[in-house]
């Protein structure tokens, strides 16, 4: 016989898979998953999504995943897939099967062969949990790990079920755990849920009562264990407050600088009230509060503190080093970049107790003491494969370049400059609106995106200092008022430091879905992380981001998926778009360079002071190269074509459009105290997200798309044969769409060739074949004669309606699906134009059939 897949499965495979205790021996279950929902692709599609044929689970663990051919197929045709499930799942064994050849794979070992029979529950549970490299594992190990998988995953009354690399990361720090591991690292792209996955952690933990104490011997565990959320902002810790609601009111607190400092206050117990889910409540504490289960708080409030006379003593000290069996510290790699003292206090003195790290950044020069710290992650998920995957939203990049991003400050300036500028000093990005502030230029760059954004689209701004935001978002709400976008004042607000709580409301209000006000932040560095808010559609960058770790948080801040959001735009006016071409954007970590001095990693050489100033890193002023002096006194070198400084020469005309100063561009000009000009004008270019990982620049985009076309069409006659008839153009463009080249990619590509008004036909015949590109309304006039030929006066009406559509809007308008509104449009009713054309066939032979003409290939082609 030769059985489709769905009879080879209920005939063949399904009958075996019973025979060898899959889905017979108790707790063994079998299984079909959908892996990941496919990449987002623009007009609310999606890529292919991958799910697997079975998924063997025993014991509340994914053991194994079979792929099913059809009978008639070979086995081999499912090899690939299988293993790439096996491996998503972190599956050891994988199957490949048409129902009557078992092929099996392990994918630790890499050994493969055809088996007679599919391992049974408890031999694939074995042979998972056996020791890679031979050396036993603790005693203890394979009884908490059944502890652990018998607990179910809190799924919040069904609304919430974990992705599969969630379930990942669960099962290997819980491992890691029951393997008497105490230094744990997670690493996730941020949007991945790295909050939820602690939150699954700490609830097995909890209710398989696993402790420190009993950690040898999980027979004799009674107590539920402590645990602590650490983060150092107040935002984070109380989303995971929040998050972890499902422990219930009385086993979570709160603690808050503010509640401990009025403890403390009194010698007597006291009543404290501590913030929980839904209300508060007031319960009896001396010191710091010890009667919960999960205690959240950040770093600063554990270092903060008085001692009876006064001095400086850490609440963190008044609680014993074993107090707490298990540590979460959010976004660890923060603390070893800037307050490793503090921090790494707080940890050591809590060592016994194991310890969770979570990040969203891999090991980099930045953040290398994090990893020392902690060790290699026990699991990763990176940004690429996120998007890839379709759990996050891809974007795009628009790198701006403009004509004042540097600038030489001359005597005289004085009317625009705001400052004290240095005469002849080259004032970089990364000086102005900390060093040099040039009002104007800040509000042309602000127009320039604001004419390029949906206005009613929530958006980010990250600026140079706390003031600079404050000037940023004064410029956005006078332009929005001006563009008649608005009357709402608070239509972009800032949320800094100095902006307190009123900035936290102005930011939950944002965070919101719901609300349509504020629709812009402006913030320096505050919201680099913790705004979890899903339909950000834009972020500008208006400061120099030069950090990764940062980059890829603020990157971050537009990732999260929502329904309607099919990528957001990064707006870059400060060339931080290098950091995707830095392989670290989304490699894997790498050993740092061991010390060519003393050979150690990280290096332990004894700095020298310099002989000079004694300072070691040296801080003596270094004189100028030329002048060899402290400051510089060079002259300005004069112009070699006028021979003055500054330069009077008159612009030359532009190549373009002829005219001086050049007119293609908008530009705003600033005049300054002497009666010179400067122009101000942006320039910018598009960069593609790919699936590689990284966003690439038009032109790679051009040379990837030249070399896939081949794939689709062989020539353009074929091409034309396609796109002639709109149910074959349709399914044309999904699979372009499928393959990352997707409508809105295409349309946009119509400004790279200069052919805005041509259709997408023209894009890709000039990019696989150079073929002149045609406007629309050149193609439709070029149609006109067949179509008088061919139609009757009420059909050709018909068409010309049609066609004034197609060169208005394009050739989404020629799709079938569009031929009932346009219907509608012309004649109200279908029955009234099935009555002007004696049926409704005749329409739709009429719709379809006049489109060949427009692609006909012209007369000495």
């Amino acid at each position: 016989m030769n059985r489709k897949e769905a009879d080879t499965r209920a005939d063949l495979i399904d009958p075996k898979l019973k025979q060898d205790g899959w889905g017979v021996v108790e707790y063994s279950y079998i299984r079909r998953e959908e892996i990941c929902p496919g990449r987002i692709i623009t007009g609310g599609k999606r890529g292919t999504k991958v799910s697997s044929d079975y998924v063997l689970i025993y014991q509340g663990r994914k053991l194994a995943v079979v792929e099913a051919k059809r009978e008639g197929l070979s086995y081999v045709e499912g090899v690939r897939q299988a293993k790439d499930y096996a491996t998503r799942l972190q599956c050891r064994i994988a199957y490949a099967t048409n129902g009557h050849d078992i092929y099996q794979i392990d994918i630790l070992t890499g050994q493969e062969s055809l088996v007679d029979d599919y391992l049974t529950p408890e031999q694939l549970w074995t042979l998972t949990f056996s020791p890679e490299d031979g050396t036993p594992k603790p005693d203890f190990t394979s009884g908490w790990r059944e502890r652990f998988a018998a607990i179910p995953i809190e799924t919040k009354s069904g609304s919430w079920t974990p992705r599969y690399y969630q379930e990942n990361a669960i099962n290997k720090v819980l491992d890691s755990i029951a393997q008497g591991e105490n230094r744990i690292l997670l690493t996730l792209a941020t949007g991945t849920g790295k909050t939820s996955i602690a939150f699954q952690i700490a609830w097995k933990l909890f209710h398989a009562r696993w402790t420190l104490k009993t950690q040898k011997d999980p027979d004799s565990a009674k107590r539920r264990p402590r645990i602590l959320f650490l983060a150092d902002r107040n935002i984070l810790a109380n989303q995971a407050f929040n998050s972890f609601d499902a422990f219930g009111e009385d086993a979570l607190v709160r603690i808050a600088s503010d509640e401990l400092h009025k403890l403390n206050q009194q010698v007597d117990d006291v009543t404290m009230t501590i913030a929980k889910p839904k209300d508060v409540r007031s319960t009896k504490m001396r010191n710091v509060p010890r009667n919960a289960a999960v205690f959240f708080t950040i770093f600063q409030t554990f270092m903060s503190g008085k001692d009876d006379e006064g001095s400086d003593k850490a609440y963190f000290e008044d609680y014993t080093e074993d107090f707490f069996d298990f540590i979460i510290i959010d976004e660890c790699h923060r603390g070893g970049a800037n307050d490793e003292s503090s921090w790494r206090e707080v940890l050591e003195h809590f060592s016994p107790a194991v310890q969770l790290g979570l990040t969203a950044t891999p090991k980099r020069k930045d953040n290398v003491d994090t990893y020392d710290y902690f060790g290699d992650p026990v699991y990763s998920y990176t940004l690429k494969e996120g998007i890839n995957d379709g759990f996050l939203t891809p974007f795009k990049v628009f790198t701006i370049v403009g004509t004042m991003d540097e600038y030489v400050y001359t005597p005289g300036d004085g009317l625009v400059v705001k400052g004290e500028p240095e005469p002849g000093r080259l004032y970089k990005e990364g000086d102005f609106n900390r060093i040099i502030t040039i009002p104007a230029r800040e509000q042309r760059r602000v127009k320039y995106w604001m004419d390029k954004i949906n206005p009613k689209d929530k958006t980010l701004v990250f600026c140079a200092t706390q003031e600079h935001a404050g000037s940023v978002r004064d410029f956005i709400n006078q332009y929005a008022v001006e563009r008649g976008w608005t009357t709402n004042t608070d239509y972009c607000v800032r949320v800094t430091a100095n902006d307190g709580k009123a900035g936290e409301t102005d930011l939950k209000t944002f965070q919101d879905n719901e609300k349509t006000i504020p629709t812009i932040l402006t913030t320096s560095r505050k919201l680099s992380t913790g705004v979890d808010a899903r339909n950000i559609r834009n972020i500008v960058l208006m400061r120099p981001c030069n950090n990764m770790i940062e980059f890829k948080q603020i990157i971050g801040r537009g990732t999260r998926v929502i329904e309607g959001k099919d990528f957001f735009t990064v707006y870059d006016f400060v060339k931080a778009h290098h950091n995707f071409a830095d392989p670290e954007w989304d490699g894997e970590p790498l050993p740092p360079e061991d010390c060519k001095v003393c050979n150690n990693t990280p290096c332990t050489c004894e700095p020298e002071p310099c002989d000079e100033c004694g300072f070691t890193p040296c801080a003596c002023d270094k004189p100028c190269t030329k002048c060899k002096q402290t400051p510089c006194v060079c002259e300005p070198e004069n112009c070699p074509i006028c021979g003055t400084t500054p330069c009077i020469c008159e612009p030359g005309a532009c190549a373009i459009c002829g005219n001086s100063p050049c007119t293609c561009n908008e530009k705003i000009v600033i005049t300054l105290s002497d009666g010179k000009t400067r122009q101000i004008r942006h320039i910018d270019a598009v960069m593609y997200w790919s699936d590689s990982g990284k966003p690439i620049t038009a032109k790679e985009f051009v040379e990837r798309m030249f070399g896939d076309l081949p794939r689709f069409f062989e020539n353009e006659d074929q091409l034309r044969e396609i796109w002639s008839d709109p149910n074959t153009r349709e399914k044309l463009l999904e699979d372009l769409s499928e393959d990352g080249y997707d409508a809105e990619k295409l349309e946009g590509m119509r400004d790279l060739i200069d052919a805005r008004d041509s259709d997408v036909y023209d894009v890709l015949a000039y990019v696989a074949f150079e073929a002149e590109t045609e406007t629309r309304e050149g193609r439709a006039q070029y149609a006109i004669e067949e179509i008088r030929e061919n139609y009757s006066a009420k059909q050709q009406e018909f068409i010309s309606f049609v066609l004034q559509k197609y060169i208005a809007d394009g050739v989404q308008e020629l799709s079938t699906k569009k031929m009932q509104s346009l219907i509608q449009l012309k004649y109200a009713t279908l029955s009234d134009a099935a009555t002007e054309f004696g049926s409704t066939k005749v329409i739709r032979d009429t719709f379809v059939g006049f489109q060949k003409y427009l692609y006909e290939q012209r007369g000495g082609d």
